[in-house]
């Protein structure tokens, strides 16, 4: 009822009441109001349409928790990778990614199994969100300077960033990244303890589409929390441009080594720019919240699915065949655990055919 709330005070201003209310007025209407009103609310969610995109989530979640837990127990579990902080920064990101895509895609089964979340309950799974990307974020940029310190003074490098700052600088990127979601989630509060509504139903395209489209503080935070994200992106593509272009002279680029030096710059900046789409593409629709009054009901919740669920899943779930998988003591202990994965499968199943 909450959701039907909602969706009844963008229907009496859309000018479908007013048409609706000339039909009943036809003593041949054979429509109830209800059924009129159940009819276009289905005609903006088609079942068959919302569960294609329901998959992605899905999908991103098995091809994640495939690669992902094999890459942080290798990293952490020898003493070699644990101590180097290009492998201790890329598994916070990967850590961030996989708990991310999980919660995702907890959140996306419960949505399909019609399961109602108190406004405490949706606003922490939200806030819960917000950080883990915000992490991924950050560290991306921590990345980023760990290899122009390498790569600008390699000899001073352990001395300005040793091991142990590491561990300091992982706790302060998980600490800067609860601004924001806090910031946001504070003001959803606010809003539904005022409003006459509330959205127990905890999607996060419709709480774009039914929530921040209606409420003017809800838009100003998270324009402010997409820009903020925009900036740091911004940032992370001028420290590679620019560790590009100090390092132009140096011969890296030229020769055998140059195939590995392109290669690893063509993968961040794929990474980079699929985490800037659908950034770009989230404060271009809360500018057009802000400026437009009428709003199309039915392409604003599209464009807000495909973000949350393809855009949104789709760099995290392409970090670990990226970066984890480049590296050679990565990828062979993935070939050894797949291999002995599937010599255990094949052995199970031998030993079933025989009894």
């Amino acid at each position: 009822m909450s959701l039907l709330c909602l969706f009844g005070t963008w229907y009496n201003g859309s000018g479908f009441a007013e048409e609706h209310s000339v039909m009943l007025m036809n003593p041949n209407a054979s429509q109830s109001k209800m059924e009129l009103f159940t009819h276009e609310w289905l005609v903006f969610l088609p079942p068959r349409h919302m569960g294609a995109l329901q998959v992605c989530p899905v999908l991103g979640f098995l091809a994640v928790s495939l690669v992902t837990p094999v890459i942080l127990a290798q990293i952490l579990g020898r003493l070699q990778l644990r101590q180097q902080t290009r492998y201790l920064l890329l598994a916070n990101a990967l850590l961030s990614d996989l708990l991310f895509v999980s919660l995702y895609f907890l959140s996306t089964c419960l949505n399909a199994a019609g399961v109602l979340m108190s406004d405490w309950t949706c606003a922490f799974l939200l806030f819960l969100l917000g950080v883990l990307h915000i992490v991924d974020i950050l560290s991306a940029k921590a990345m980023v300077l760990d290899t122009s310190l390498a790569v600008l003074a390699p000899l001073r490098y352990l001395t300005l960033w040793p091991v142990s700052r590491t561990w300091y600088a992982i706790a302060a990127i998980w600490g800067m990244s609860v601004g924001f979601p806090l910031a946001c989630v504070g003001v959803f509060i606010w809003q539904h303890s005022v409003g006459p509504c509330s959205l127990h139903i905890c999607s996060l395209p419709l709480f774009l589409v039914l929530t921040v489209s209606h409420s003017l503080p809800l838009q100003v935070s998270m324009l402010l929390a997409v820009a903020g994200i925009l900036v740091i992106l911004v940032l992370v593509f001028l420290g590679y441009f620019a560790l590009y272009m100090l390092t132009l002279q140096s011969g890296v680029w030229r020769g055998q080594r140059s195939t590995r030096a392109r290669g690893t710059l063509l993968i961040h900046y794929l990474h980079l720019f699929l985490s800037f789409c659908p950034m770009l593409v989230l404060i271009i629709e809360l500018l057009l919240y802000c400026r437009s009054r009428v709003l199309n009901l039915r392409a604003n919740l599209w464009v807000s699915l495909v973000v949350c669920n393809v855009l949104l899943v789709l760099p995290k779930v392409l970090a670990p065949y990226l970066y984890g998988l480049r590296y050679r003591d990565l990828r062979v202990a993935h070939s050894l655990h797949c291999r002995h994965y599937s010599v255990g499968a094949l052995r199970q199943q031998q030993r079933a055919h025989v009894y």
